[in-house]
């Protein structure tokens, strides 16, 4: 590209860059670091996640809650109460993610089944 000053001779205004082959090899190098980042990651937590203990809190905190706000007697909260929370993860009902910290979820089904407010919620608790 040519540039024409008005008074001036003709000046080069092309400024070359990095070439295609350079560009291409840091965007694979890229590629191969943020690859190996994640590998590494999945394979240090495998299936569960590096927040587990929060999403196992707040799994049991949302159970709790939801019974007690669909329990128009009552009966079942009070059954929750008094260690039905405990028995729910024993007994494979807790889901997945009460496998994580069976004691968290309990924690949080508890607090939830008493309408407390959780916690362990938001980023610093």
């Amino acid at each position: 590209m040519t540039m024409v000053l008005l008074g001036h001779q003709t000046v080069g205004a092309h400024r070359p860059g990095p070439s295609r082959r350079t560009l291409s090899l840091a965007l694979a190098s890229a590629a191969a670091v943020l690859l190996t980042g994640c590998w590494f990651v999945v394979r240090q937590y495998n299936e569960r996640p590096p927040w587990a203990d929060d999403v196992t809190y707040e799994a049991g905190f949302i159970q709790g809650n939801r019974v007690r706000q669909y329990d128009p007697t009552g009966q079942e909260v009070r059954k929750l109460l008094a260690g039905g929370c405990e028995e729910l993860p024993s007994a494979g009902l807790g889901g997945r993610k009460a496998s994580y910290n069976p004691g968290l979820w309990v924690d949080g089904c508890l607090a939830g089944a008493a309408g407390r407010q959780p916690e362990r919620q938001g980023l610093l608790h």
